[in-house]
């Protein structure tokens, strides 16, 4: 009888084993999202981080080497074009315009003086050559006031030509002491400022990197953003482009392509890219927009609206998906798809608008057949 009991319990314990063994697998929790209509795009995005940048930047340091005198801005002004932005000391070249100023001065008084003697000598060379013609006058006084008259028309355009010289003297020794100033070539805002008063400049010391002065004007700015090579065929400008701010969250913006270069650019090894220009398509006066801004841009090469889509990483393999039935259930679809980009693909055949398509966050779980249930607090996202 015991033996009995002992053979009946490791019995009962293998059919418990193996009814364990065998049970089915819990309900997988699964996100899912309802298929639905929408715009798709084929789109081309940067490769690496794009830049915001003004149209107008300008690294600012005077050509003439020196000792900062007087230093008009600080960081953050706003300056006209023109404006003086800071001077070298300039005392010796300031003398030497004076000195060039009354070297003009000079030479325009003594050319007055010749050419009103010279006008005097031609009357009397016409006064002596009516008398002559009339026999009034031999031929050596009619030559004596010819040749004076020549003479002195001769030095006073000499001197006409002195002035011209003392003239351009004048413009060279302004111009060295202009390049003692430094002016705003277009108006703007001080960035930054690099010098202080007192301290020497050395001619061409320093790198466009640390100008003496950084004049920004933020009324123009657009995005320059590099492109992989693979896609440069593909670009033109005009094409339509959406653009997001890391600095601004999740705002996008509307811009156009304007400028494709013209070359390929190599930044590191198999890094290779095209750059491109964006301007901004809509009104961006009231965005806090700065220079420096990391920018990211989607090309849109191709746009389609009301389709029937899903979001990308829904397509395992480009060409099927992952279902919940209204029975609970888990069931493997194959579908043919159109435009895509990052986000969204375009469903041409396969799926029926209101579908349940699973999001892969377990795709690794995932089995025909297997119930499945929404997660709680996870609304089926329609898209």
């Amino acid at each position: 009888m015991r033996r009995f009991l002992r053979v009946l319990l490791v019995f009962l314990l293998i059919i418990a084993a193996l009814a364990w063994w065998w049970r089915p697998p819990p309900p997988l929790v699964v996100r899912v999202v309802s298929v639905g209509m929408g715009e798709v795009a084929e789109t081309v995005v940067n490769s690496r981080a794009g830049t915001v940048k003004a149209c107008r930047r300008a690294a600012l340091s005077p050509p003439s080497g020196g000792v900062v005198a007087r230093l008009l801005v600080a960081e953050g002004d706003r300056v006209e074009a023109g404006a003086l932005i800071l001077a070298l000391w300039n005392d010796d070249r300031k003398a030497r315009v004076a000195l060039a100023r009354e070297q003009v001065s000079a030479a325009r008084a003594n050319a007055r003086e010749a050419c009103v003697l010279a006008d005097s000598a031609e009357r009397e060379r016409a006064r002596v050559q009516r008398l002559h013609q009339q026999g009034l006058a031999p031929d050596e006084p009619w030559d004596q006031a010819r040749s004076q008259a020549e003479a002195q028309r001769a030095r006073c355009l000499a001197l006409k030509a002195q002035v011209q010289v003392a003239e351009h003297q004048l413009a060279v020794a302004e111009a060295d002491l202009e390049r003692t100033r430094l002016r705003a070539p277009f108006a703007g805002e001080v960035a930054q400022v690099n010098v202080g008063v007192g301290e020497y400049l050395a001619p061409g010391a320093r790198a466009p990197a640390s100008p003496a002065v950084d004049l920004i004007d933020r009324s123009c700015l657009y995005v320059s953003a590099p492109i992989d090579e693979v896609d440069a065929t593909r670009l033109a400008p005009g094409l339509g482009v959406r653009v997001t701010l890391d600095a601004l969250g999740d705002r996008v913006f509307r811009g156009r392509i304007v400028r494709v270069a013209p070359f390929v650019r190599t930044v590191e090894k198999q890094a290779r890219t095209v750059e491109v220009r964006v301007e901004w398509a809509g009104e961006v006066d009231h965005v806090p927009l700065l220079p420096g801004y990391s920018a990211d841009v989607e090309v849109i090469l191709q746009r389609r609206e009301s389709v029937l889509r899903i979001p990308t990483e829904t397509v395992v393999e480009g060409r099927w998906v992952w279902l919940l039935g209204q029975d609970g259930r888990l069931r493997r679809r194959p579908v043919e798809t159109g435009l895509s980009n990052w986000r969204w693909t375009e469903v041409r055949r396969g799926l029926q608008a209101g579908e349940r398509v699973v999001l892969p966050q377990q795709r690794e779980a995932l089995r025909e057949g297997r119930k499945a249930v929404v997660a709680e607090n996870a609304s089926e996202e329609g898209v």
